[in-house]
C-alpha cells in the first residue's frame, strides 16, 4: 500500500505540540504513517480486543465496529493530533479601539482522558484583552476544539488554549477557565456522578486578583478560589 507522506518536514509540522505551554507527548514518527494506513492497524488492534472480550464479530451488530472505532478515532475524536487539522487563527485590527476584556463562555468541549480513553465533556471559557489586535469569535471555538480532540489531561489542555491565543494574538492577556466532567470519575472507579473537575490559567493582566474577578463575574463563576 502506497504511504501518502506528510508534504511539510516534520519539524515544521510539529510546532503545533512544540508551541504548546504543556506540550503533548508524540514520538517523533508520529507523522510517518498516512491516515488510511493508521486506520487500517487501529481496525485489527480493535478486532482483537473485542475478539479478546469473547464478542462474536460475525453479528450484524458488531461486525463494522472495529472500522468504525477506527475512523473514529483518527478522524475524530483524536484529529486534534493531526497538525494539518490546526485553525488558521485570524485576527484583525482592533479598529474600533475597543479596550476591555473580551469572554467567550460555555464553550461546549468534548474531550478524551489519556489515563482511561473515556470522554471528559464540559464547557470552555476563553477572556482575553486587545493590545491591537482582535480574533474572530468562532476561531477561539476552534482553537478548543482542536487541543481538546487528543488524549487529554485538563490542566495541560487548559494551558495550551491560553498559550495558541498568547501567539495568535500576541498579548499575554488570556485566560481560560475550564469546567468538566471526567468519565472516568464519574461512570467507574468511585463513580461520582456529580463531581466535575475545574482548571484555570491566567496570563498577563488575569494575573491582578480584580481583572481575574471580573472575568469570572462574567463567566458566572464563584470568585473564592482565586
Amino acid at each position: 500500500m502506497k504511504i501518502d507522506k506528510i508534504d511539510e518536514p516534520l519539524d515544521d509540522i510539529g510546532d503545533a505540540f512544540i508551541s504548546a505551554n504543556t506540550n503533548t507527548p508524540m514520538r517523533k514518527d508520529a507523522f510517518e504513517k498516512s491516515d488510511a494506513e493508521k486506520i487500517e492497524l487501529i481496525h485489527e488492534d480493535v478486532k482483537n480486543i473485542l475478539t479478546t472480550l469473547g464478542l462474536d464479530l460475525t453479528d450484524d451488530s458488531l461486525k463494522g465496529t472495529p472500522n468504525r472505532v477506527a475512523k473514529m478515532f483518527v478522524k475524530e475524536i483524536f484529529g486534534g493530533l493531526n497538525p494539518k487539522l490546526k485553525p488558521k487563527a485570524s485576527t484583525f485590527e482592533n479598529k474600533y479601539k475597543y479596550g476591555e476584556m473580551l469572554v467567550e463562555k460555555n464553550i461546549t468541549l468534548y474531550s478524551t482522558c489519556e489515563h482511561h480513553l473515556l470522554p471528559i465533556v464540559g464547557k470552555a471559557h476563553v477572556g482575553y484583552i486587545s493590545n491591537g489586535t482582535v480574533i474572530g469569535l468562532s476561531k477561539m471555538n476552534r482553537i478548543v476544539d482542536f487541543y481538546a480532540k487528543r488524549p487529554q489531561v485538563q490542566e495541560r489542555l487548559t494551558m495550551q488554549i491560553v498559550k495558541e491565543l498568547q501567539e495568535a494574538l500576541g498579548t499575554e492577556d488570556v485566560a481560560c477557565v475550564i469546567d468538566a466532567k471526567h468519565l472516568c470519575v464519574n461512570s467507574r472507579g468511585i463513580r461520582d456522578v456529580d463531581s466535575s473537575t475545574v482548571t484555570s490559567e491566567y496570563g498577563g493582566k488575569f494575573k491582578d486578583a480584580e481583572t481575574r474577578r471580573d472575568f469570572l463575574d462574567y463567566i458566572n463563576l464563584e470568585t473564592n478560589f482565586n
